[in-house]
């Protein structure tokens, strides 16, 4: 991923309250269920700082996430970037009521590139990532736990 690179927007519509989808994005206990299971801490409080490791093969990345918005039961931007790589960008979650459903939109802005020889870093891998954690893993998560 480049800062030449178009965001990344995935966008999905569920049958649940903004609270919970709120809950879903923002509970460390509830993220551990559809995000990432290694999540050692979290807070939607801007200023919060965590991180966590994922290993791919012989890969190690180390997510450095930072809150840097929080708008509850709207919005939360985090800074996210790597311990082992140079790049940076910006995800953020909105969630928007529409009609009688709820809707995530997912986007991500990178503000410096990502190495283009590391796979996890092609823009394809980004956007199959989001969509794997939107589309499949939150929208599951969701309709398991749907109050």
């Amino acid at each position: 991923m480049t800062i030449t690179d178009e965001p990344i927007i995935v966008e999905q519509l569920f049958d649940t309250s903004v609270q919970n989808i709120w809950s879903a994005l923002t509970n460390l206990n509830e993220m551990k269920q559809w995000f990432f299971n290694n999540i050692e801490s979290f807070k939607p409080e801007v200023g919060f700082e965590t991180q966590f490791i994922v290993q791919v093969e012989d890969r190690k990345f180390t997510h450095l996430w930072k809150v840097i918005e929080v708008i509850p039961n709207k919005k939360i931007t985090n800074n996210w970037k790597y311990l082992e790589y140079p790049g940076d960008s910006f995800v953020t979650f909105e969630i928007i009521e529409e009609n009688n459903n709820t809707k995530v939109r997912l986007s991500t802005t990178v503000v410096e590139n990502f190495p283009s020889n590391i796979p996890e870093f092609k823009r394809e891998s980004c956007i199959n990532g989001w969509h794997y954690f939107i589309k499949k893993n939150l929208k599951e998560y969701l309709e398991r736990n749907p109050t």
